[in-house]
């Protein structure tokens, strides 16, 4: 007696040997299985890509970063250079020794962090004030924008070497352009100025890192202001509002995510900023300009105690880290409730 055989869905036969498919229509353990797998492929193929830049960060950042936090617990000195894994073990000595400020060490590191705070401050400051001002001249159309955009992406385009280098130039005592302006054409000073040794030089190390960084804040604010829909603007001019009033009403309030990133990025690279005070000032920065990782290069490649020099920057990391971890819970509570009290009035 033959028995006829009815194909499956896909086509295969029934009585062969491929599974049977479960009661109700449901697909079969392999077909499950299957099914597991080509979503697999689907969903680690972006992680496949990004496999190669997460080695690459693992070898530049994190391998470093943790070697760093294990010689911070060692007395490293020039002694142990060749074989630094032979070091005698601190333990938290190295701490004690930078955080004691009744020690010419610890004195000169809490100095120092003084001196990067206000620094920063100013830096951070000056840049989202020049930033916004030009981000937001520059929004309506006029001859030549396009001209001057350009013209203010310079210095953030420039390499940092070849910026900073010239204004070492500039600020030479003798022959420099800031006191041939400021003495010999505009009579504003007495005698030329030392800009590189001294007091001044932390006037000129603002001046510099502004310089070098606004364009950056005007580049981000002026992407932010192409969100806010023209017609706000419009609508508030009807209404008699003048144009502080929609910067105060209406610029600020729709910024305020761009300006939470855009402070924190500021703020992390002004702290951690080498390349200006290095290549400005040299190996020996003045004290007026002695900023915290100039001070722990110095700690570590010149006196060559990379036991205190790794606890130092160790310090720093976790400084910078708990200054994020208040600022973005603060910053996006305060976002939160103005965006509420916006909605409810």
């Amino acid at each position: 007696m033959i028995t006829a055989v009815r194909p499956d869905r896909r086509g295969r036969s029934g009585a062969g040997g491929g599974a049977p498919a479960a009661p109700g229509g449901a697909p079969g353990p392999g077909g499950r299985r299957r099914r597991t797998l080509d979503r697999l492929r689907r969903g680690g193929l972006p992680y496949l890509f990004l496999l190669p830049a997460l080695v690459m960060e693992l070898l530049v950042h994190i391998v470093p970063m943790l070697v760093g936090i294990a010689m911070s617990f060692k007395e490293l000195t020039r002694f142990f250079i060749s074989d630094w894994s032979g070091a005698p073990w601190a333990g938290l000595d190295n701490y004690r020794f930078v955080v004691d400020v009744n020690r010419p060490v610890g004195a000169a590191l809490l100095q120092s962090f003084g001196i990067t705070c206000a620094f920063t401050v100013l830096a951070v400051g000056l840049c989202w004030l020049l930033g916004a001002a030009a981000a937001i001249l520059m929004q309506d159309p006029f001859r030549g924008r396009g001209g001057l955009r350009a013209l203010f992406l310079t210095p953030y385009a420039l390499p940092v070497y070849a910026s900073v280098i010239i204004w070492a130039f500039m600020f030479q005592h003798d022959n420099g352009l800031v006191n041939h302006v400021l003495h010999d054409q505009l009579g504003l000073t007495d005698q030329p100025s030392f800009w590189l040794i001294g007091d001044n030089s932390f006037a000129a190390l603002v001046i510099v890192s502004v310089w070098r960084t606004w364009p950056f804040a005007f580049l981000i604010l002026m992407a932010g202001l192409q969100t806010i829909p023209r017609e706000l603007y419009e609508a508030s001019a009807i209404d008699g509002a003048g144009v502080w009033r929609q910067i105060r009403h209406i610029t600020m309030p729709s910024l305020l995510p761009v300006n939470q990133v855009l402070v924190l990025v500021l703020f992390l690279w002004t702290f951690n900023d080498f390349n200006v005070p290095y290549v400005l000032f040299g190996r020996s920065a003045p004290s007026a300009g002695d900023l915290i990782s100039v001070h722990i290069y110095q700690a570590s490649f010149v006196t060559w105690n990379f036991g205190t020099g790794s606890a130092m920057s160790v310090l720093l990391l976790a400084f910078l880290l708990v200054v994020t971890g208040l600022y973005l819970p603060l910053t996006s509570r305060t976002r939160r409730r103005r965006g509420h009290d916006a909605r409810v009035s």
